[in-house]
């Protein structure tokens, strides 16, 4: 079969996924020699590099070794727990922090986020270096600390548990390198306060959330909380309806800053800076720009530089006039952010964006084309014979089969996804997100000219903007609460041991890395495989209820 979805190749997957399996086996085993490791992977690379020069044959292996140790010993450094400390109680701590991240605040007297020990009082010395989760109160009339700010904290510390599930919020803040939790005390001094871009940043998120809500926040409150959620990834706004509509509905995802809204707004920000005739360099250096100081703004949530990331190297391809190949610029994504932040592997976000991505491009690309080359239209007459209607309704069908394919490609993936992370099993996700992703697609593009508009002082079109924007809204939300009502589109479940789930989503990948290796062809097993792999998983591993 021939196709312009497959053939393509990722040379870097052969540092990515033992990479990956690395960090499994650290975590699976509780990888603690962290220098031990590190001298082991040093050891590996050492004859992966000699293996290169004189053994060409043995490089292969000698690299996947040597990513696989490297895996288990970044695991080890980067997770860095204190085992004395799983046997001690809750106690008090006055140490110093460095703030990291800075969650939107719920209420005005607390604050919470993550951060890094920088010094703790005696005789808690060793917690210095370690990160935790914070939530802490400030003083009344006192303005919370931006990131990057450097504040002395008196609370309570908690150990957090050394494997806890994944689907709760020490699994969240487990999988984000956190080893302890600081809670039931209060911010004290500002021992530096943050930078002046970190200070910037903060008011911009601010002005930010003024504008999106400019005409329409008094009207539509509720709307207007959807609305920042979306742009800005401020779920909290969301009310506990909303929370669950979206949850059971399978479009949860939408709120999370990700691929779909860094994709969008770059496209958008790319036709603007075409529009306006801009050199394609300069048009590469000023979109990528504004594009990461919007994810900056919003509180750079990993899921959004991950996005960030991608964007970038596939934008780099097309200024150096290099073949588009965006399952190369994946690869070289999850390279780049597993270097960077390891433990990023183990969370929800980073799963699920690169596992639904992955599916996309290694079965949802090649489906579509399968299916459109099967039902073959119009195939007796020229296409320049074709009237007008006829090429609208061609465009209807490509873009109707496509939508297709990549929706029952990446539910696929959210299929074992959702219940390892939620305890939900949504079927009905699919036809929920054909319909609602497009919406929002509109929504985020509203929200974005809304935002232009307001800094460009145009506080009547940011307005209009915004009332475009909150009507889409009212369809989205009428259509979640449909959704929601029809019977089977969602179940509590749950898998029968945590790791199954992992497991299934190991095999899973395989299956796509597989088929597409072998151009699904039928000999090789065709389509079927990861259908198989999913449906296995579903019927013998999870319990539902």
């Amino acid at each position: 079969m021939t196709s312009r979805s497959l053939g393509h190749r990722a040379p870097l997957l052969w540092l990515v996924l033992p990479l990956m399996a690395g960090l499994a086996a650290g975590k699976a085993a509780g990888a603690e020699m962290r220098w031990g490791w590190l001298a082991a992977a040093l050891g590996a690379a050492g004859i992966a590099v000699w293996a290169a020069w004189r053994a060409p044959r043995w490089w292969a292996p000698t690299v996947t070794v040597a990513m696989l140790l490297a895996g288990v010993a970044s695991y080890a450094l980067h997770r860095a727990r204190l085992p004395a400390w799983d046997a001690l109680p809750p106690r008090e701590a006055r140490v110093s922090l460095r703030l990291d991240r800075v969650f939107p605040q719920i209420d005005a007297k607390r604050v919470a986020g993550l951060a890094t020990v920088v010094r703790a009082d005696a005789p808690l010395g060793d917690l210095a270096g370690q990160r935790l989760y914070f939530s802490l109160g400030v003083g009344k009339g006192e303005p919370a600390p931006d990131r990057g700010a450097r504040v002395a904290a008196v609370g309570v510390i908690v150990t957090l548990p050394r494997d806890p599930p994944a689907d709760s919020f020490d699994g969240y803040l487990a999988g984000a390198g956190m080893n302890f939790r600081l809670t039931r005390g209060r911010i004290g001094v500002v021992e530096r306060e943050a930078s002046a871009y970190r200070r910037w940043c903060a008011r911009m998120g601010r002005k930010f959330s003024e504008i999106l809500g400019a005409g329409v926040a008094a009207k539509r409150p509720e709307l207007t909380a959807v609305f920042r959620a979306m742009l800005l990834g401020q779920k909290h706004e969301l009310s506990d309806e909303q929370d669950s509509l979206f949850m059971h509905s399978g479009t949860m995802h939408l709120f999370a800053i990700s691929g779909l809204h860094i994709g969008v707004i770059a496209v958008g920000l790319q036709a603007l800076l075409s529009l306006a005739r801009v050199p394609r360099v300069v048009r590469f250096v000023v979109g990528l720009t504004a594009l990461w100081l919007y994810v900056d703004i919003t509180g750079a949530a990993p899921s959004a530089v991950r996005a960030f990331v991608m964007v970038a190297l596939l934008q780099a391809s097309l200024v150096l006039r290099t073949p588009a190949n965006p399952l190369a610029a994946l690869a070289a994504s999850a390279l780049v952010v597993l270097l960077a932040w390891p433990l990023q592997f183990f969370s929800a976000s980073f799963q699920m964006s690169y596992g639904i991505v992955a599916a996309l491009l290694l079965l949802g690309l090649p489906l579509g084309e399968a299916w459109l080359a099967r039902w073959r239209w119009r195939a007796d007459l020229p296409k320049a014979t074709w009237r007008w209607h006829q090429h609208l309704f061609d465009w209807f069908r490509r873009g109707v089969v496509g939508a297709v394919a990549i929706g029952v490609a990446s539910t696929l993936v959210s299929a074992v996804t959702g219940v390892m992370f939620f305890g939900l099993f949504t079927p009905g996700a699919l036809l929920a997100n054909l319909v609602l992703i497009p919406a929002a697609s509109v929504v985020i593009l509203g929200g974005v000219a809304s935002l232009l508009a307001g800094l460009a002082g145009a506080t009547a079109l940011s307005g209009l903007f915004n009332h475009a924007a909150v009507l889409v809204l009212l369809g989205i939300d009428a259509s979640v609460r449909w959704f929601v009502r029809v019977p089977g589109m969602w179940h509590g479940a749950r898998f029968a041991a945590p790791w199954v789930g992992a497991a299934a989503l190991g095999v899973l990948v395989a299956a796509l890395l597989a088929g597409y290796a072998a151009g699904w062809r039928r000999e090789r097993g065709g389509w079927w495989p990861p259908f198989a792999v999913v449906a296995v998983a579903l019927i013998f591993g999870v319990k539902f209820g």
